[in-house]
């Protein structure tokens, strides 16, 4: 019996040969480019099975092949029909590479111009022996019969208590770097971008507080809102002004072709090539331009970085009281029950308004799959003596959490190697997490701190160093990150990042621990320019029982007994008495007696 997911491919390639393609290119990416799309974008998950973030499916007449990167391999594994599809390391061999190689010459290979960005189609072009041909739909919809319906919540007001700086404002200072770069407008793709410059949020996306819509930003400060119309409510409109103007999605094309004869800005990353084709149609001038949101939506004023103070403070005690409940639960639980204890505990923080992604709960095998998501069919009882990795967050109005740690069940004393693996992850989280670098660092320049005492190990992981986190917005956000991959991007003041390093043993555990931190300047009166750090801003402690004092040393035991002693003096006074009893021991000296 034919499986599901061959079911699928065989009326998909039926399809594809009545358009004429010998192939189809089906990225995860929706209409929007996002990371995290809503269940009737989920493309790529319904015709491979594969669930992760990030991916791309290729199918030819003859063949088929899911490809991500080190984060999901295992998970690939696990979802993807091997029968039927290849499992391909992105890393190792891009997505266009395979297809130049599979692909007979002059093979046609279709693609949605609505899905894909002018980024993610390059590579694809560079292989001249194929023929590229946008499809007037999208083929996967065509035959998704029961194809969940487009979100069809309400926009709300982000008031100026947590935004902090009003719209009006913010426009201005964007068109005015519109007219510095001799541009009459920029095509907004990013739902969150358009969140943060409108001071809205929605709920279209679970985790995410965006509602999802396209906007023109002019360079006379106003706007062209391109969303349904039912999801502004009244008060919404009001507090958009009447220099946002309203547009239904039909109306997409008719609003371009109003840019005829202008020059606009469209970032070829963020932003779908349908709009360079459209534009270029109507006689626009397209300029390659990065999505003018980013830099300074990334750089948070003083009202969100204060916010994202107060939220990771809440958060904490939150997180606190679920690593007391561990302490004595951690071998009467499974997987679903404590990622689920402590989104009961987070529910109990003032403001929490939901998770900012499904928890990462992983115990013993499980934590070796980078971006695990337990369900009741993989769901596992936590056993004595293994490790247990919990990545979470929440997202609260005055801003957004994330944050991993890694846990030893007991009762018995951990094996001398993993205590050594995870002392090496403890000692790059801290290394990093006090560097003091000058201005005009890259992430790139300091991905190699959080590795080094891993590396001398003969050890590594298969993902970034740290990724920049929104305000009350996505939980992964550009444009700077700490990765080897190199940045064009340098860190500056108000940019908030994750400090994530960690080691996995497929087959046996996980470990990583994330902590997020925030850019600002630096004391050094002696210096002759102008140098950065990080505030860390997670109030966790780490399990001192998986720690090696002798591997950990004492330079990195004082800033670990620092930040110990920090948890104990803000948190601990929030906690109940038995709470606090236990963060006393959590966060005490490590070499204290």
């Amino acid at each position: 019996m034919a499986s599901l997911s061959m079911t699928r491919l065989t009326s998909l390639r039926a399809l594809m040969s009545q358009n004429g393609l010998d192939g189809l290119i089906i990225p995860h990416g929706d209409e929007f480019l996002g990371e995290y799309t809503p269940a009737c974008a989920e493309r790529l998950a319904w015709i491979s099975g594969f669930t992760g973030s990030a991916g791309t499916a290729i199918v030819l007449a003859d063949k088929a092949a899911v490809f991500s990167d080190g984060r999901y391999i295992t998970q690939m594994d696990q979802q993807v029909d091997a029968s039927c599809w290849e499992r391909v390391h992105s890393g190792q061999l891009p997505p266009a590479t395979w297809l130049g190689t599979h692909a007979h010459p002059g093979a046609v290979i279709g693609y949605d111009p609505r899905i894909m960005s002018q980024a993610e189609l390059t590579p694809y072009l560079q292989q001249v022996q194929l023929s590229l041909s946008p499809t007037p739909h999208n083929l996967v919809d065509a035959i998704w019969s029961d194809r969940p319906p487009l979100p069809a919540g309400p926009a709300f007001i982000h008031p100026l208590q947590y935004a902090g700086e009003s719209s009006a404002s913010k426009r201005e200072r964007l068109a005015h770097t519109l007219r510095t770069l001799g541009q009459d407008a920029a095509v907004l793709s990013d739902s969150a971008s358009i969140a943060w410059l409108l001071n809205i949020r929605g709920a279209d996306i679970p985790c995410t507080p965006v509602v999802l819509a396209f906007a023109i930003l002019h360079a006379d400060t106003t706007v062209d809102l391109i969303i349904q119309r039912s999801k502004i409510p009244a008060d919404v409109e009001a507090w958009l002004g009447a220099d946002v103007r309203l547009n239904a999605p039909d109306d997409m094309e008719k609003v371009l072709a109003s840019l005829a004869g202008r020059t606009v800005g469209v970032d070829p990353a963020s932003n779908a090539v349908w709009f360079t084709q459209i534009l270029g149609h109507h006689n626009a001038t397209v300029v390659p331009t990065p999505d003018p949101c980013l830099l300074p939506k990334a750089c948070k004023n003083t009202v969100e970085q204060q916010g994202m103070r107060a939220a990771h403070l809440r958060d904490g005690v939150a997180l606190c009281r679920f690593l007391h409940w561990m302490d004595t639960h951690a071998t009467s639980t499974t997987e679903l029950d404590a990622a689920e204890r402590l989104t009961a505990f987070r529910r109990e923080a003032q403001g929490y308004v939901e998770d900012s992604f499904p928890a990462i709960s992983g115990t013993g095998p499980n934590g070796a799959v980078i971006h695990y998501r337990v369900t009741e069919q993989s769901n596992r009882p936590l056993q004595p003596d293994e490790v247990y990795l919990i990545d979470s967050g929440g997202q609260y109005p005055d801003g957004t959490t994330d944050v991993t740690r890694t846990l030893w069940t007991g009762p018995n004393t951990p094996p001398p190697e993993l205590k050594d693996a995870f002392t090496r992850v403890l000692k790059g989280n801290l290394r990093l997490g006090h560097a003091r670098f000058p201005i005009g660092t890259k992430g790139h320049a300091l991905d190699a701190l959080a590795r080094y005492d891993l590396w001398q190990a003969g050890l590594d992981f298969d993902h970034g160093t740290g990724h920049g986190v929104g305000s009350f917005l996505s939980v992964h956000e550009g444009p700077a990150r700490i990765s080897k991959a190199p940045s064009a991007i340098a860190l500056q003041e108000g940019m908030v990042l994750s400090n994530e390093p960690g080691f996995y043993l497929p087959g046996a555990y996980g470990i990583r621990l994330e902590t997020l931190m925030m850019v600002r300047a630096a004391s050094t009166a002696d210096s002759t320019r102008p140098f950065l750090e990080f505030e860390t801003l997670t109030l966790a402690p780490f399990d001192r029982r998986l720690i090696d004092p002798a591997i950990l040393g004492a330079a990195d035991t004082a800033l670990l007994d620092g930040y110990h002693a920090e948890i104990l003096q803000r948190i601990g006074p929030h906690l109940p008495s038995d709470a606090q009893k236990w963060l006393q021991t959590a966060c005490a000296p490590l070499n204290k007696a």
